[in-house]
């Protein structure tokens, strides 16, 4: 097996590529999907926030939830994706490491990764190509992995 690995992520998909050669083509060898990092706020908060009426007649305010639902799934989401590549890494199947991440993903998977799996880490590319093709995430690689 590779041991060159690509991860190319978003708040709701990662896709893992290897390449057996620095110079090689990405070959896609799993896809983990996180649907609820595509849904809105207020879909993934179930109950609206309660109102406290102030009693000296100032009016009311909003008493919701006071972490972002949003950030919370898409921490679960990194979280998922940093075990998968630590797995990896335990079991010595990643000898180099490329991320490439939409900017606010990469900064949710940096939070995540031990520090054996930063050491792994060749490069970085702030970038959403989830949805690209091989051909386009290998383009915006280095020419060398």
């Amino acid at each position: 097996m590779s041991k060159i690995w690509v991860v190319v992520a978003d708040a709701s998909r990662a896709r893992i590529f290897t390449a057996r050669t620095p110079a090689d083509e990405l070959t896609e060898q799993q896809t983990l999907t996180h649907p609820e990092g595509r849904l809105h706020e207020g879909d993934l908060v179930t109950d609206r926030s309660g109102r406290d009426r102030d009693s000296g007649g100032g009016g009311g305010h909003d008493m919701g939830h006071t972490a972002d639902a949003r950030e919370a799934e898409e921490d679960r989401f990194a979280i998922e994706v940093c075990d998968v590549l630590e797995q990896a890494r335990v079991k010595d199947e990643i000898k180099k490491l490329h991320v490439v991440a939409a900017p606010h993903f990469l900064g949710m998977l940096r939070k995540h990764q031990s520090a054996a799996l930063k050491k792994l880490v060749e490069g970085e590319l702030p970038k959403n190509l989830v949805v690209q093709s091989p051909e386009d995430i290998r383009k915006g690689l280095p020419e060398y992995l």
